[in-house]
């Protein structure tokens, strides 16, 4: 006989606008699906996730990886997007909807309206404000909410002013790299593999950056700070990993500065983790954030930081401690910090020891956890409380150790 004494899994569907851009392949929030998803506990919870526009076509896709993605192919203000929304609920028998961007959660909460399901609005940074047509939407939609996640201190402030979630529905929790694959030590034969296929010289430092080439990632300011260092370190290579529509502008503006040849624009790589292995110091130039996964993953890494104030970036990161911090939109003082770095090899091996310890404390596996208990949590008090269970609920577990 079958054993019908099992718990049914809780049934949790994410739901997104888009899987990435043209000429982006595992932009950030994709890559936290790619993370996260897999790690639930598949005993107890069936999540799945829903993009509302076309099929990700792009070389490396959430499928490829085993995960449950379903397009809707939707326009971004096609009202027919509700109606197929509602039908794939239906047909998933969903407790709980965890939603990621504007579309996402105007149609998902007025989904949630009418099937009186538990949400979660998850914020991924601060955009400072929203549209006219967006912010009527969101007062119309706040009462459907039952709790806002954001990522950072500044996302949540964006969240509760420009979204116009109540601050006490709102809560900021920080994600997380995977600890398996980025805290692992590396020997120096995988070291000095890595750097072979980066193509840097076996013995040459290495300074970089993981990134996506656009407008908030401040890279043209890494490029002004290698000008700055080129001279004072000439068997330096510098590295910028990463795709995006401002590529063309960063390789003339090195070209520019005479320094084309001492700059690697290494493009999109697969083995984040064997990249940031070759690096000496790893750079992050950004002028605003959420907070970037790929801070997370260089914390994991245990390398020797140089960033710059943005928020999202302040949050996770202490200066002197696990990094250096200098004021953004500063090339010069960005060269500066690299080179106290590249110079004093005390503070070197601080901020590696230091930024290891901190990135401990920031798992994806931790913030799945956390996921959990949290839809457990709606599933059980959602409906009954008429969404009011979670302003009176222990939320504690957002944020501390598990």
């Amino acid at each position: 006989m079958s054993d019908t004494s099992a718990p049914r899994r809780l049934r949790v569907l994410h739901i997104c606008d888009h899987l990435g851009w043209p000429g982006s392949r595992m932009h950030g929030v994709k890559r936290l699906f790619a993370w996260m998803l897999p790690r639930f506990d598949a005993s107890r919870y069936h999540v799945s996730l829903i993009s509302l526009r076309k099929k990700d076509l792009s070389e490396d896709t959430l499928e490829q990886l085993g995960i449950d993605v379903r397009y809707l192919s939707r326009g971004k203000f096609d009202p027919a997007t509700l109606t197929d929304l509602l039908k794939l609920i239906d047909r998933e028998q969903a407790d709980v909807l965890h939603m990621h961007g504007y579309g996402a959660t105007t149609f998902g909460r007025a989904a949630a309206a009418i099937r009186r399901l538990p949400t979660v609005l998850h914020e991924h940074a601060n955009h400072t404000d929203t549209p006219l047509f967006q912010k009527v939407a969101d007062t119309a939609l706040a009462p459907f909410t039952d709790i806002a996640i954001a990522v950072s201190k500044s996302t949540a402030e964006f969240t509760t002013r420009a979204r116009l979630v109540p601050a006490e529905r709102t809560h900021v929790v920080y994600l997380g790299a995977p600890l398996d694959e980025f805290a692992k030590p590396r020997s120096c034969e995988e070291i000095a593999r890595a750097r072979v296929e980066l193509g840097v010289p076996g013995d040459a430092p290495v300074i970089g950056t993981v990134t996506r080439l656009m407008p908030s990632k401040g890279n043209q300011y890494f490029v002004e700070a290698i000008g700055h260092l080129a001279a004072t370190h000439p068997t330096a290579r510098f590295v910028i990993v990463g795709e995006g529509e401002m590529r063309a502008e960063h390789e003339a503006q090195a070209r520019s500065l005479g320094i084309g040849d001492r700059v690697l624009f290494a493009g999109f790589q697969r083995d984040v983790a064997a990249v940031y292995s070759t690096f000496d110091v790893a750079v992050f130039p950004s002028l605003w954030e959420g907070t970037p996964l790929t801070a997370f993953e260089a914390l994991a890494m245990g390398k020797a930081i140089v960033a710059t104030d943005a928020d999202g970036l302040s949050d996770i990161l202490t200066s002197g401690d696990d990094a250096l911090i200098v004021p953004k939109r500063d090339g010069a003082a960005l060269a500066a910090g690299i080179d106290r770095v590249l110079t004093t090899p005390t503070l070197r091996a601080h901020l590696e020891t230091h930024a290891r310890a901190t990135g401990a404390r920031y798992g994806i596996d931790v913030f799945v956890r956390r996921m959990e208990r949290l839809y457990d949590l709606l599933h059980a008090t959602s409906r009954a409380t008429h969404r009011n269970g979670i302003l009176t609920a222990d939320l504690r577990f957002l944020n501390e150790p598990l």
